[in-house]
């Protein structure tokens, strides 16, 4: 089997939500990528993993010999290189094993797309998540190319400033949101390799260790930033329970214990992140979703 339908609808809006005419291009020429990508690994493609990922497409594959493996391919404007960077130096630790790579392309090992943390009660599944996220944490290695959280909230900050001055009701909650971030990086406890979009739906179960992550947009930073994703997972259950205020706030405490980080920067990232993600929804028209976030982001 090649790869010859539409691309799935996931990545094709998500691509286009964030790139523009660049990913359209790019969807447009998607089989032909695929086919030099399976063609370079020497893989027989099993099917595309739908929904699959925001990032790139995901195939399931077979190598040469038989072996399961996953082969995900990934538009050179969404920085694959820099996937494949923090991947190799993990060298498995926590997260899903690189096999082999090409400048768009990463072949890695197959785990299980259907069952990922989110498959688990919410208690069980923020344990495994925080087992698994500590083994991410490492120094980067000398002289790499990832990104600082303060040079990419920098930028995020930059577009939640044009929001707000769109929106005058954004305003308060972007202004408390960004004076966190100020006071976070001004005083940054340490650089370590994060994973940079941590939640359940991107650790899935494998056979070599029970749980993996995946599909990481690594940044270099403190631990709590990367909690900070984690700590809203699930955000629609949060804002529809009656005592939503404070689950949320007590989530983000037994996170802190459990990684043993200050609860107060972890609250002031949690708040960052999801002012910044709120407002980004609502610039994408996507408002429903947006309110959920700002809500949640009300009670921090």
């Amino acid at each position: 089997m090649a790869f010859a339908s539409e691309p799935p609808e996931r990545l094709a809006r998500t691509l286009g939500e964030t790139y523009g005419d660049r990913a359209a291009a790019w969807l447009a020429g998607l089989p032909a990528r695929a086919a030099e990508a399976v063609a370079h690994h020497g893989v027989t493609v099993e099917r595309v993993v739908e929904p699959g990922g925001r990032s790139g497409l995901v195939l399931l594959v077979r190598r040469s010999d038989g072996a399961p493996a996953t082969l995900k391919i990934v538009p050179p404007f969404a920085a694959p290189s820099l996937e494949q960077a923090a991947l190799a130096h993990w060298k498995g630790w926590g997260a899903a094993e690189l096999l082999d790579t090409t400048p768009d392309s990463l072949l890695l090992e197959r785990l299980h797309p259907e069952m990922s943390l989110r498959s688990l009660p919410e208690a069980k599944s923020l344990l495994e998540a925080a087992d698994t996220v500590r083994k991410l944490w490492v120094a980067p290695p000398p002289e790499h190319g990832f990104e600082s959280v303060a040079d990419r909230t920098a930028r995020q900050a930059s577009a939640m400033r044009s929001a707000a001055a769109a929106d005058a009701g954004l305003a308060p909650l972007v202004a408390s949101a960004l004076a966190a971030r100020d006071e976070l990086c001004a005083a940054a406890p340490e650089a370590l390799l994060l994973h940079g979009a941590f939640r359940q739906g991107k650790v899935l179960a494998g056979d070599r260790s029970p749980w993996l992550a995946v599909g990481p947009e690594p940044v270099v930073g403190e631990r709590a930033y990367d909690v900070a994703r984690l700590a809203r997972d699930r955000v629609e259950d949060l804002v529809a329970a009656a005592p939503g205020a404070s689950s949320t706030r007590r989530r983000v405490r037994r996170l802190a214990e459990s990684l043993d980080m200050d609860q107060e920067r972890l609250r002031g990232w949690a708040l960052f992140r999801a002012v910044e993600s709120g407002t980004r929804s609502l610039t994408r028209g996507r408002r429903q979703e947006a309110e959920v976030l700002l809500e949640y982001a009300s009670w921090l």
